[in-house]
């Protein structure tokens, strides 16, 4: 595993320990970014179900401000921080050890809002729906935001996720791995 492009390009990124994480690969990511756009100018993003942080941290050097991530698992939570460290990324960046749908609530509160929000939940525990409603109803995605799903390929998401936030791509690799996009529309 490693960052892609931008300013932290080909730096390897520190795997989880054991077997519960499964990272997004190179390819797969790769893919995501050249679907959402190369490079980014300022913003905010959101890696939920962070695992070793990969997605946030490629964000963020290409050209994210600022990184939010999630994780519930201590030995993830020390992962990303150690490669946010590696990346020289820890002063643009907060980092948390609870549930994903605590975290969305608190970040609601907070009054947050992001440009791009990653949910990469492990495959059997994955809460879509309870996600989708927090991110919708707390106003979380920005207007002109994106939600990127990494999930298993047999599960179909929702066409809808509120009047505004719409899917907007799906695409299939590998036969086994989906990645569904989402954006704000004008209604």
């Amino acid at each position: 595993m490693r960052v892609i492009a931008g300013s932290c390009k080909s730096r390897p990124l520190k795997p989880v320990p054991g077997r519960l994480t499964r990272p997004t690969t190179d390819k797969v990511k790769e893919t995501i970014f050249n679907i959402i756009g190369p490079f980014f100018d300022g913003g905010q993003v959101l890696d939920l179900y962070a695992g070793t942080g990969g997605l946030g941290i490629e964000a963020l050097s290409r050209g994210m401000d600022k990184g939010f991530f999630i994780d519930v698992s201590a030995p993830a939570v020390r992962t990303i921080k150690e490669n946010l460290k590696a990346c020289g990324m820890s002063e643009r960046a907060e980092v948390y050890r609870t549930e994903a749908g605590r975290a969305l609530a608190i970040l609601a509160k907070r009054r947050e809002r992001f440009q791009l929000i990653f949910l990469d939940p492990p495959y059997a525990k994955a809460a879509f729906d309870r996600d989708f409603k927090a991110i919708a109803e707390g106003g979380l995605l920005s207007e002109e935001g994106m939600i990127v799903c990494e999930h298993d390929a047999k599960l179909d998401l929702p066409e809808q996720l509120s009047e505004s936030i719409v899917q907007w791509r799906r695409e299939v690799y590998q036969g086994y791995t989906a990645v569904t996009f989402y954006k704000h529309v004008q209604i």
